[in-house]
């Protein structure tokens, strides 16, 4: 017998099917297996392992004592947008005006949400590529867009093709995600990739939102271009970022969103109605990381790329197939050698060897027979970590 919906248990009918229909995040769910066991060695969340620099912790501190206790501008500090509009010119060569086109997020977290939100009806498509970072998918959904997936793959080194991207087209069509470098694959933007990107969205007419939170940490070589310094993307590019990673200063949640001031008029509606403005000491901070902290960016980043080279090596040495990440700081071993799946695969690594990863799959499909693993913890902590996975791997090889 069919129950009438008003008897249904309110429990059961209270939240929204659009949350209903999305999962609990995959990398929480083995932090938080990590938290209550002793002598694990986290490669899990993606947090640097250093404190924020000591200048950037003083700044804070003195704006808590001169009791700037009150809230700024809906669009943040009129002093850091300044400072981030002269960072992207000097960095990128692309300039906002700090009045009208940038606005400080609650991280860049905040800031994902806020573009969806602002820009997508229901039905509107997305192209997502995959693996891609857990939070992506959830936010359009949350917008009520529908994400139409690009894979990609081990074998080309989750490098993102193009010709993948032009074929997901759709007249439903209306924007293009990108998160590059790349959390959790390390996979960036070749210059001729990137360009080609560019020509699609200005061929389809398509808004491009680009997630650019790791641009400061790439190796190798490699320079990062934001994506709306291109021919013809300013004007339909909104451009994400933050101090999380590359200040070290997760806590301190901070970010920023920079786009035409047509465009951003809409989104800071979004803002102001659900945070009103974000944490005043976190935004004097953030200035002085700006203006201070250049020097403690690029010590960290060294240390990253001494790590990236440690793991990368190891995780080949024991035959857990990696290619080389040229940004964040994520690798993302193959472990089909061990013939697990990559649930059972860091299930069993944390409770054999107390060493916590995040299933591949957690980040879409292509991530399937991977885990991430994060080398934003100390050099030793990894060293130790290769000879348990080693130990495990062992135990375990097909």
């Amino acid at each position: 017998m069919t129950i009438p919906a008003a008897r249904v248990p309110l429990a059961e009918r209270a939240l929204s099917a659009r949350v209903r229909a999305v999962p609990p995040s995959g990398i929480r769910r083995f932090f938080d297996i990590a938290a209550t066991m002793e002598d694990v060695i986290s490669l899990g969340v993606g947090e640097p392992d250093f404190a924020t620099p000591d200048q950037v912790i003083e700044a804070g501190i003195a704006s808590l004592r001169a009791k700037r206790t009150h809230y700024t501008s809906n669009y943040g500090t009129l002093e850091l947008r300044v400072a981030i509009s002269e960072h992207l010119a000097r960095r990128y060569g692309v300039r906002y005006d700090p009045a009208t086109e940038i606005l400080v997020t609650v991280g860049a977290s905040e800031a994902v949400d806020l573009a969806l939100r602002a820009t997508i009806d229901p039905g509107d498509e997305v192209i997502l590529h995959e693996p891609s970072y857990v939070a992506y998918v959830p936010a359009v959904v949350f917008a009520g867009g529908v994400v139409r997936h690009v894979a990609t793959r081990f074998e080309d080194d989750f490098a993102l093709d193009p010709a993948a991207v032009a074929a997901a087209v759709t007249p439903r069509t209306k924007a293009l995600f990108l998160g590059f470098p790349c959390n959790p694959t390390g996979a960036v933007l070749p210059e001729a990739v990137q360009d080609e990107l560019a020509r699609i969205a200005v061929a389809n007419d398509l808004l491009v939102y680009s997630d650019e939170i790791y641009d400061r940490l790439s190796y190798g070589g490699y320079r990062h271009r934001a994506m709306s310094a291109l021919p013809g993307m300013r004007e339909r590019t909104i451009l994400m970022g933050g101090f999380s990673k590359a200040y070290a200063m997760t806590g301190w949640r901070v970010g920023y969103l920079c786009a035409p001031a047509a465009i951003l008029e809409g989104i800071v509606k979004v803002h102001q109605y659900g945070i009103m403005s974000a944490p005043t000491t976190a935004q004097d901070a953030a200035l002085a990381a700006l203006l201070t902290a250049e020097s403690d960016v690029e010590a960290m980043r060294a240390e990253y790329d001494r790590r990236r080279r440690l793991i990368v090596d190891g995780l080949n040495a024991l035959g857990l197939a990696t290619f080389e990440p040229r940004g964040a700081f994520y690798a993302f071993p193959r472990i089909i050698a061990t013939g697990l799946d990559d649930n059972a695969f860091v299930e069993q690594l944390i409770n054999e060897e107390h060493v916590a990863a995040v299933p591949g799959s957690a980040f879409g499909p292509s991530g399937a027979g991977h885990v991430r693993m994060c080398y934003a913890t100390s050099y030793e902590k990894l060293e130790e970590a290769l000879a348990r996975i080693g130990r495990f791997v062992g135990r375990h090889r097909s």
